[in-house]
């Protein structure tokens, strides 16, 4: 820690006096207008500032440029935006205003309060002068639900706290989220939060009210562009990789991290070196014990091969070292696989493949490849080597499908074989604090993923989404390569693992969902979730659940339970 920390601070003091151009902070996960940028990515079909990154978040001053481009060409009769797509697009820029170059009369409210708080209609709180610019927020999430057959239970979510970010001579960019949590969460997620000891997508947490949990979560980061085509960004947050609902690369359903992310986007290229401290598997965290930590370095090269296709490729490598990050992962051009072979391969080193291609400005086609481990003699011979470790994603969008505005479709596909994420050492897997860093199933596993969302009138929004996996189950007295956590050499043997290997489980997850838009950012929630999970090889563990959900939300992603 005091190593990584030292060597953070010591980059931080070179490059920041090269600091010379604009710099953004980022848009926060399941920020509302990330199906209008999916949208313009296919419509646009060759912008080069939404094709030639597979990497989330996207940087505010980005997507205002691509919104910006977007309204040019509406207003010039080459792009025909619908006016719900209007309407996100003007949201879009009003919720960004800092970037925004043309006229931002329409973002002002009409009756702010005491002529000091929501002076503009996205922001409670707002000052922009000429080297200064803050937006503060309040966060809120309230969630009541009903989960039938659980009558001794009151289902509930209770988010509140705050975020701010801002600017310092556009030079220096800085953010900051905060809420403190009491959740309870419906019967499989409980079993879930007991099974791994962590609740999904958080970090420390109490128990609260016997079968709840309270939690704090704390995100922030500095940013900024240390010469004109590579920008920095300091912090502990999330990050994604890919352009599915799932990645298997890196995704955003874990707990946050302290990471420094490196971005350098030059012609036809975007590169990213991402260096993160993790946390190591644990039994228990009471919050007097100091827990150890791991480290991980990420490198995603992505390239626009042609106006239509990008194409990708991605490299990690998870270690453990006591109390340093190993140098030879510091280069950031060397591959991690030739690094981690010269010490020892001790290591759990991961690469891959992805792509994305639009097609008729109403098509997106999109995919992964991840090896752990491979070996084609044993894939040929067809025997199921535990030790062929490997993963693929399919999927494709759909907007303005069929004809009807706004109505867009998702279908995606995602292939884990056993053991992938692995190592022989309980440091090396590919988790952090006892959370898969990619899916959250872990191994074992096919799943197919139906979405269709569909906006009719710009306050309201509709959804529905169908989850179907298949997956081996895992005792505590065998391994078939589902739990990530268990070390290879628990495994039952060396060949006979199939896809999915082991006892065979099987759960259908199904949400349908209406939003509306009371005020900006400001949402009204009503959902339904019925849940199936069966074990064929024993049904007396078979569950279902029915959720039915009443939520307020402001300014705060959604909290999804979909697994």
């Amino acid at each position: 820690m005091q190593f990584i920390v030292k060597t953070i601070v010591r980059l931080l003091i070179l490059l920041l006096p090269l600091t010379t151009a604009a710099q953004s902070t980022y848009l926060p996960q399941g920020f509302k207008q990330q199906p209008l940028l999916d949208r313009l990515e296919i419509m646009l079909q060759n912008n080069t500032d939404l094709n030639v990154s597979t990497a989330k978040p996207l940087s505010r001053k980005v997507a205002v440029r691509v919104g910006e481009y977007a309204d040019s060409l509406q207003q010039a009769g080459s792009l025909n935006l619908s006016k719900v797509d209007q309407y996100n697009l003007q949201s879009l820029l009003m919720n960004n205003d800092e970037w925004v170059q043309g006229d931002k009369s329409s973002f002002t409210s009409k009756r702010s309060i005491w002529n000091t708080f929501y002076k503009t209609k996205a922001n409670f709180f707002e000052v922009n002068e000429k080297d200064f610019y803050l937006a503060i927020n309040p966060v809120i999430q309230q969630q009541q639900s009903i989960e039938t057959g659980n009558s001794g239970q009151r289902i509930f979510l209770n988010s509140k706290g705050a975020t701010f970010r801002g600017m310092i001579a556009k030079k220096l960019g800085f953010s900051f989220y905060a809420t403190d949590n009491q959740e309870r969460g419906p019967l499989f997620v409980q079993q879930r939060i007991r099974e791994f000891n962590a609740v999904p997508g958080a970090g420390f947490y109490k128990p609260f009210k016997t079968t709840a949990t309270d939690y704090f979560d704390a995100r922030g980061s500095i940013n900024f562009t240390a010469v004109k085509y590579i920008d920095v960004q300091f912090g502990y947050d999330k990050n994604f990789i890919g352009n599915g609902y799932r990645s298997l690369f890196l995704s955003d359903y874990g707990n946050s991290y302290l990471f420094l992310k490196l971005n350098t986007r030059i012609w036809k290229l975007d590169y990213m070196n991402l260096f993160m401290e993790l946390t190591n598997q644990f039994a228990n965290n009471n919050g007097d014990n100091l827990l150890d930590k791991k480290y991980a370095a990420i490198h995603h090269l992505s390239l626009q091969a042609t106006r239509w296709l990008n194409v990708g490729l991605f490299e990690s490598v998870v270690f453990g070292r006591k109390n340093h990050f190993d140098f030879a992962y510091l280069n950031p051009i060397i591959f991690l696989r030739v690094a981690e072979q010269q010490n020892g391969s001790a290591d759990n080193a991961l690469v891959g493949f992805d792509f994305k291609a639009n097609v008729a400005k109403r098509l997106q086609l999109y995919g992964q490849v991840l090896f752990d481990e491979f070996n084609l003699k044993e894939l040929k011979a067809g025997k199921g080597w535990w030790a062929n470790k490997f993963g693929i994603q399919g999927g494709a969008k759909y907007i303005n499908a069929f004809g009807v505005k706004n109505l867009d479709l998702q279908g995606e596909i995602n292939l884990v074989r056993p053991f992938t994420y692995t190592h022989t050492d309980s440091v090396s897997n590919y988790t952090h604090y006892n959370q898969p860093l990619a899916h959250p199933l872990g191994a074992n596993f096919m799943e197919a993923i139906g979405i269709v969302r569909y906006q009719p009138h710009p306050k309201w929004t509709t959804s529905a989404r169908l989850i179907l996996y298949r997956q081996g189950a895992d005792t505590a007295n065998t391994n078939y390569g589902s739990n990530i956590f268990k070390l290879n050499g628990t495994r039952t043997g060396d060949y006979g693992f199939r896809l999915p290997a082991g006892p065979r489980t099987t759960a259908l997850n199904t949400q349908l969902l209406v939003s509306y838009e009371l005020k900006e950012n400001l949402f009204i929630d009503a959902s339904a979730l019925i849940r199936s999970w069966k074990a064929a090889f024993d049904p007396s563990l078979n569950t279902k659940t029915n959720l039915f959900t009443i939520a307020v939300r402001m300014n705060m992603f959604r909290r999804e339970y979909d697994y």
